[in-house]
């Protein structure tokens, strides 16, 4: 298991720096004034250019300003925003609500979207099995932007039932962790459904049947945990999707989180912010499909050895 962890590790040193290298140079290497949106329609003072040039090293070849502006991630300097706010204490201050959120939406996942499939897979053919197959066609058929702003007319407006718009508490992040959470739920039911439907229908479920072993030990101890191998790695690799999406989902509802820090980053032409937003969270998302694969590890040790 030591060496898995390792070899995975390592795998993630040239993925880290792929990633953020091309986000820096989208960003930074795009032809114009890239501090033009602090000055606004006016054209920016040569002393205020001439500082933020040499702030982010702008006079260098674009490798040794990728290079000199990691050193400066690694030792937590991440650089100001526009109004002069330290952007590591923003993302600090904003990082909790985006993972409150990116929680939430995974509970529904994991709750209803497993659950949802189970009964499907175990009711084949069925009214259930029907209802699943086309309410989450028509989930995956609806951009998330649309899904967020009928959820909010629906039941923040309408019927009254969660806030509008959300203040970072537990409560507000409900409505916006569903809606985020509701297509990778359909997915989520999908694919749990398949996997199930395929795995009753295994020879080691019919052997383990006829030896008269009780239906209920059958589906939950063999058929059960080996269809939840393909959802738990789809639901670590999904949670990439659910922070971009939380861009979109944070824009709407108005959550103070990262998402909408990037959200506002891009409309305000704040390279720093989006860099440093973004590059922090392909971290995350590096670390928690570290984790995925360690789990998915423990469930199938064969994974170790390939």
């Amino acid at each position: 298991m030591g060496r898995y962890v390792i070899r995975r590790l390592l795998q993630m040193v040239p993925v880290v720096i792929g990633t953020t290298f091309l986000i820096f140079t989208l960003v930074w290497s795009l032809p114009g004034d890239p501090f033009a949106a602090k000055c606004g329609d006016r054209p920016c003072p040569p002393a205020y250019i001439e500082r933020m040039t040499n702030e982010y090293n702008l006079d260098d070849p674009l490798f040794i300003q990728y290079a000199k502006y990691m050193a400066n991630i690694l030792t937590g300097d991440f650089g100001q925003t526009f109004s002069g706010v330290d952007i590591a204490d923003e993302l600090i201050s904003r990082y909790p609500t985006t993972a409150q959120l990116a929680l939430i939406a995974i509970g529904v996942e994991v709750l209803i979207g497993i659950t949802a499939g189970v009964l499907a897979a175990l009711r084949r053919g069925g009214f259930v099995d029907n209802l699943v197959l086309v309410s989450t066609l028509i989930v995956v058929s609806i951009p998330v932007f649309v899904i967020g702003l009928l959820a909010q007319i629906t039941f923040g407006v309408q019927l009254g039932w969660f806030p509008v718009t959300s203040d970072g508490t537990f409560y507000s992040l409900l409505l916006p962790g569903f809606v985020l959470g509701s297509l990778s739920l359909a997915f989520v039911a999908r694919l749990m459904r398949t996997n199930l439907v395929e795995n009753l229908r295994a020879d080691y479920v019919r052997t383990a049947t006829a030896k008269g072993m009780p239906r209920k030990r059958v589906i939950g101890v063999h058929a059960l945990r080996n269809s939840l191998i393909p959802v738990i790695t789809f639901i670590g690799a999904d949670f990439g999707a659910l922070l971009g999406g939380a861009i979109v989902t944070e824009g709407i509802f108005n959550v103070p989180g990262v998402g909408n820090m990037i959200f506002r980053g891009i409309n305000q032409h704040e390279g720093a912010t989006v860099t440093a937003a973004v590059t922090v969270l392909v971290l995350v998302f590096l670390l928690v499909n570290l984790l995925v694969d360690l789990l998915y590890a423990v469930l199938d040790p064969r994974i170790r050895y390939d």
